[in-house]
């Protein structure tokens, strides 16, 4: 299926705006332990690692002891975006606690009684979203400004960069039990926090005044601080001694988003302030894991998302909104399989991840390198399909562990940018001076993380 042109066709918005709302306000791969990050994030029947909460929990009903840890993270992103036939390279490097959590165990101590454990976990993952792709320039896409048609102003498009810095975190409280140590029970509530700040920035050559000058996209930059709240309840159950079954499922996530904003007119810039509220899709997680002896397990997951992002409509921006992600958007699926292999008190840990693309095809107006346009069709555009590779290593002192482990994110998608509508105002502007243009100029973003992780924790 392809959603045709006219749906793309965000008159007011940025694309940035897009991409944001499904890559940081619905972003299921937060950060978590070592153990966690090295197993993909696969633990929904297995739990025995706060971070499992995340995904499911009951997770937290396994435990049988007290238990607090803290985690560090390296975290490396590179993007490589080819446009024209130039590729242009950019990395950011980050490193900072990226997860803090606890569990208190209550023994129950009556024997007579099948509830053993009552469990209390906070989980704490903080991650940055800093990310920047930018785009080579192509002398043969040029714009013609004829607001006066006896000195039309000629621009030649010189380069583009989307310019993201910001925080993603989550809290999570959760409530765990175990029934008979055959079934495990666990209800959390989430507080999300995010704060973004998006350039959205293309250079372009005037012949007006033979200048080269960065213009800004109508409406950016905007910053953003905003927080959420979801809850999710679970379960996990032994079926026998080898096998264990898992579900759960976790409410939308309710944001409340104030947004500060640029307004650009030919006479005059104004800053402006909103507040935006979004609902983020409902999922759904099932898990199957496989515990041969106490020296292997093995956990498979599946989570789909059952909702789509919905804006509440103070006005046509968030009409706007609405009518792309109900044409355009799809509900992904996530696959992630983890395994643990125990030599003594040493852990081995591996993990895969996929998670599919969350639109349709979608048909856009677009730039060829020889400057003519056409209608192409796009199955990554904003975001692409997301492949996790964990690995991992543990020590186990019985008191005290350590865990370390290596995590590599790739994905691929189509990135739009440069379209703006001298009828609605939003093209790219600089001192009075604004561009406009029908299509898109659409590049293709590659981005590779490396991420390296460890965790100190303490068990008693």
């Amino acid at each position: 299926m392809s959603v045709p042109v006219s749906f793309l066709y965000l008159k007011g918005q940025d694309v940035s705006v897009i991409t944001n709302t499904i890559d940081v306000y619905s972003n299921s791969s937060i950060n978590g332990t070592s153990k966690f990050n090295a197993m993909a994030g696969s633990m929904g029947a297995l739990g025995g690692d706060i971070s499992s909460s995340f995904v499911n929990p009951a997770g937290i009903g396994v435990f049988i002891a007290n238990d607090v840890n803290l985690t560090l993270g390296v975290n490396s992103s590179k993007n490589t975006t080819n446009f024209a036939g130039t590729a242009l390279n950019y990395t950011i490097n980050k490193t900072d606690i990226n997860n803090a959590g606890g569990v208190l165990s209550l023994n129950l101590g009556d024997m007579s009684s099948k509830w053993k454990f009552i469990n209390i976990g906070f989980n704490y993952s903080n991650q940055s979203i800093e990310d920047y792709s930018q785009s080579a320039g192509n002398a043969n896409i040029k714009m013609i400004d004829n607001t006066d048609p006896l000195k039309p102003i000629n621009y030649q498009y010189q380069g583009h960069a989307y310019n993201r810095y910001g925080n993603l975190a989550k809290s999570n409280f959760v409530l765990g039990a175990n029934y008979d140590n055959k079934i495990y029970l666990g209800a959390g509530l989430n507080f999300h926090n995010a704060s973004i700040t998006q350039y959205d920035t293309a250079n372009f050559h005037s012949d007006m005044d033979n200048t080269s000058l960065d213009y800004n996209k109508q409406y950016t930059p905007y910053d953003e601080q905003s927080n959420g709240f979801s809850a999710n309840i679970g379960i996990i159950a032994k079926v026998n001694n080898q096998f264990r079954l898992g579900a759960a499922i976790e409410t939308p996530t309710w944001w409340t988003i104030d947004r500060v904003f640029n307004e650009y007119t030919y006479t005059q810039d104004n800053s402006y302030g909103e507040d935006r509220k979004l609902t983020t899709p409902m999922k759904a997680t099932l898990s199957a894991a496989f515990v041969p002896s106490k020296n292997f397990s093995l956990n498979v997951d599946y989570i789909q998302g059952i909702t789509k992002p919905k804006y509440k409509e103070y006005g046509v921006a968030e009409q706007e909104l609405n009518d792309f992600f109900n044409d355009a958007y799809k509900n992904s699926s996530e696959i992630r399989v983890g395994a643990e292999y125990r030599i003594s008190d040493f852990r081995l840990r591996g993990g895969y991840a996929y998670q599919g693309n969350n639109f349709d095809n979608i048909s856009i107006l677009t730039y060829n390198d020889n400057g003519s346009t056409s209608n192409q069709n796009y199955s990554n555009l904003f975001v692409g399909k997301r492949n996790i590779i964990g690995a991992g290593i543990g020590y186990d002192f019985k008191a005290f562990y350590i865990d370390a482990s290596y995590q590599n994110i790739s994905s691929e998608y189509s990135s739009p940018f440069l379209q703006g509508s001298a009828d609605f105002n939003s093209g790219y502007f600089n001192g009075g001076y604004d561009v406009n243009s029908d299509a898109y100029a659409v590049s293709k973003v590659k981005n590779n993380r490396n991420n390296f992780f460890v965790t100190l924790g303490w068990r008693f």
